[in-house]
């Protein structure tokens, strides 16, 4: 197909967008959708989200769930979160002044592994609810210099869980009587059974369009749904 028919295409189905908008046809009297407009229509949003990196289809647009969530593994990163390190962090301050409970995974008190476990449901990422299950997930960073904001680090023993914040402090709840806090941290290499980065130490970089016109970006929206097969 030509670039000139490519144009031409495009325009049809922006006018029959722009008819289901505003439910008018051409005449300006109003009319029922086609199915095959509605569904020319909404493939052509959801192929122009993905050419422009907005994230925005159909799925939103019509107020369907779009969350992510994922299992964190065991030798592996949960990258289909799309969470970072400081994300973990950013969320985990949340919690900050709750109290200690035993057990617990709420705002009304929590533990150091009901912490943990919050922290990353908030995230989309599914964590086990004790310590030993939780020392086992993503994967193993060699020593505290290598740590990053958001590792988990697990003394030995496995009886306590803290969340590396950067700058040598840690977030953790600590035991009864005290609340979540942000405290120096005070182990050393020598007492730590492991340490472990669950999601990404960097959020992945999305690629910035820049420099491409309208019609540059609704020509490779298109060009994507032909691709696709969607395009007639």
């Amino acid at each position: 197909m030509s670039v000139d028919a490519v144009l031409s295409r495009i325009s049809e189905i922006r006018t029959q967008i722009d008819a289901l908008r505003t439910g008018t046809t051409g005449t300006g009297t109003t009319a029922p959708a086609s199915s095959s407009s509605a569904a020319n229509s909404t493939a052509f949003a959801d192929a122009l989200a993905t050419a422009t990196g907005t994230g925005t289809t159909s799925a939103a647009a019509s107020g369907a769930s779009t969350a992510t969530s994922v299992d964190a593994g065991a030798g592996t990163l949960a990258t289909g979160s799309g969470a970072s390190g400081a994300d973990v962090v950013a969320d985990a301050k949340k919690y900050l002044g709750v109290p200690y409970v035993f057990g617990g995974t709420t705002t009304s008190g929590m533990d150091c592994s009901g912490l943990v476990q919050t922290v990353f449901k908030d995230l989309g990422v599914t964590m086990p609810r004790v310590v030993p299950d939780q020392a086992k997930m993503g994967v193993e960073v060699g020593s505290l210099e290598d740590a990053q904001p958001g590792d988990l680090i697990i003394p030995k023993g496995e009886g306590h869980v803290v969340i590396y914040v950067g700058d040598g402090k840690v977030l953790h709840a600590p035991r009864p009587g005290k609340d979540v806090r942000i405290v120096d941290n005070w182990y050393k290499d020598s007492d730590i059974a492991t340490i472990r980065r669950i999601v990404p130490a960097q959020a992945s970089a999305t690629p910035a369009v820049s420099g491409a016109s309208g019609t540059d970006l609704q020509t490779a929206a298109l060009l994507s749904l032909m691709n696709s097969g969607s395009a007639a």
